[in-house]
């Protein structure tokens, strides 16, 4: 396809891997970024699923990527007392798809921006409004129009807002903390474990190597507001190394957990991709795979298709069925974790594995 101009707003994970296979395949690619200096939110680790390493991998930051991350060979399931419930290796549920690994989320970043032309990121830089044809208004009061504007700029989009309308994130009925802990006087931390609790609590820490734990918890809640007092008071039950850890919690990053409800994801010069597009529950920690493959699903159809319509439509075509599957699976492990605590727990006692081979088993197949 020749197309002379394509912004992509937002220079998270989505846009910058966008960035790097359209610049590389000889495409005209302006990237801007709200923030001044692009920095990723803190405290956030990654479990990057074999999907999401194949995608890397296809992306062209593979050994990059190696160079960063931590292998993750086991998942572990346990109550909040400790007590094993279901332990699998992860190749049992990938397979021949590839490792799954795992990084901080500025490590990532790192390695993506460094493999994009510096030149091609504008920080500081805000998209104010998106026009049907393509003409994009900014911060700074300027205009210009583009052949395709890709909206890769998270889930409060000002190019979704702006142009494609449809339903706000809705709220989950979830809260998180996340932070990165020092591991090395912690025994007993591997790999990645989900330490369950009632009324929806999990504590999941996931080993990112040079003696750091990524430390994830969540909390059923009907409003999306921190609740009152020191957060970490919520999971002073939860046995095993989890009161060491919080130790280190103080600062933790929160969120309001949502989920984008849009279903189009495309108009004739602008396409949604990443959590723009279909941001999700992490329960399944496909939201940075999904990125991933939406970029390199964009790139393939923009370089094999004759024209951004076409591009676009066949864009849509190849992720509406994998996206949805995601989110139906996400609801599904949501609704599983709120099971009364002796049915669950007996659950993925018997079926565990069972359950984590069936949630992921079409992702085994390229997108």
């Amino acid at each position: 396809m020749k197309t002379s101009r394509i912004l992509i707003v937002g220079a998270g994970i989505a846009g910058l891997a966008l960035a790097k296979v359209l610049l590389e395949r000889g495409l005209a690619v302006d990237v801007v970024e709200r923030r001044a200096d692009g920095a990723p939110d803190l405290g956030a680790g990654l479990y990057l699923p074999a999907n999401a390493v194949r995608a890397l991998e296809a992306i062209g930051v593979g050994d990059e990527v190696a160079k960063y991350a931590a292998p993750v060979t086991r998942q572990r399931l346990h109550d909040h007392r400790g007590r094993v419930l279901s332990e699998f290796a992860v190749d049992r549920i990938w397979g021949d798809v590839g490792p799954c690994l795992a990084m901080t989320r500025g490590e990532l970043h790192t390695v993506l921006r460094d493999a994009v032309d510096g030149t091609a990121v504008r920080y500081g830089f805000e998209v104010r409004a998106v026009t049907d044809d393509g003409t994009v208004t900014f911060s700074d009061g300027t205009s210009s129009t583009y052949d395709l504007v890709v909206g890769g700029d998270g889930i409060n989009s000002a190019v979704r807002r702006s142009l494609f309308g449809g339903p706000e994130p809705r709220f989950l009925g979830q809260l998180c903390w996340r932070f990165i802990a020092d591991d090395t006087a912690i025994p007993g931390l591997t790999d990645w474990t989900a330490r369950l609790g009632d009324r929806g609590r999990t504590f999941l820490t996931v080993q990112l190597g040079g003696g750091r734990v990524y430390c994830y918890a969540d909390i059923n809640s009907s409003v999306p507001t921190p609740p009152g007092g020191d957060w970490r008071t919520l999971f002073a039950d939860f046995g095993g190394p989890v009161a060491a850890l919080l130790e280190q919690g103080d600062g933790a990053h929160f969120a309001a957990l949502h989920e984008s409800e849009n279903t189009a994801w495309t108009r004739p010069h602008a396409v949604l991709i990443g959590d723009a597009a279909h941001a999700c529950s992490p329960s399944m920690a496909q939201g940075g795979a999904m990125a991933l493959e939406d970029a390199w699903v964009l790139a393939d159809t923009l370089v094999a298709e004759p024209d951004v319509p076409t591009a676009l439509e066949a864009f849509q075509a190849r992720r509406t069925e994998r996206v949805a599957w995601v989110l139906a699976q996400n609801h599904r492990r949501d609704k599983a974790r709120n099971l009364p605590t002796p049915l669950r727990n007996f659950t993925l006692r018997r079926v565990g594995e069972r359950m984590f081979k069936a949630n992921h088993a079409p992702l085994h197949e390229l997108p």
